[in-house]
């Protein structure tokens, strides 16, 4: 399969998947959260496939590990703050957004350790 834009990569499909899922989540959070975690959580998803894009046009392996590398991060940070939610609002359920989560993180470990190879 040739790769004609960021919309062609796995990873980016799987992680704007996980944003869907972040955003309905983040819906059954309690209206006092709109400004705090609700509004964190959702920042973090929507960085996850935006950073796959940019770097993917930047042209270099270079920038574009780098963009991977700050993904990473978003997804790190995401992992987080769905733990945080999940201790504090037991009864909202997270596991399948934090599955998608951990594949999209393996996928982005992969793809940057293949570009630090070459």
């Amino acid at each position: 399969m040739q790769i004609n834009s960021f919309k062609d990569l796995i990873v980016w499909q799987k992680s704007m998947e996980l944003a869907k899922d972040i955003y309905k989540i983040t819906e059954l959070l309690p209206k006092s959260e709109i400004y705090a975690l609700s509004s964190q959580i959702r920042r973090s998803a929507i960085s996850i496939p935006s950073n796959i894009a940019e770097g993917s046009k930047r042209g270099t392996s270079k920038d574009y590990c780098q963009f991977l590398k700050i993904a990473q991060g978003s997804a790190a940070e995401l992992e987080t703050q769905l733990l945080l939610l999940k201790s504090i609002y037991a009864n909202i359920e997270i596991q399948e957004a934090l599955n998608l989560l951990l594949e999209v993180q393996k996928m982005l470990t992969v793809i940057i350790n293949k570009l630090n190879n070459k």
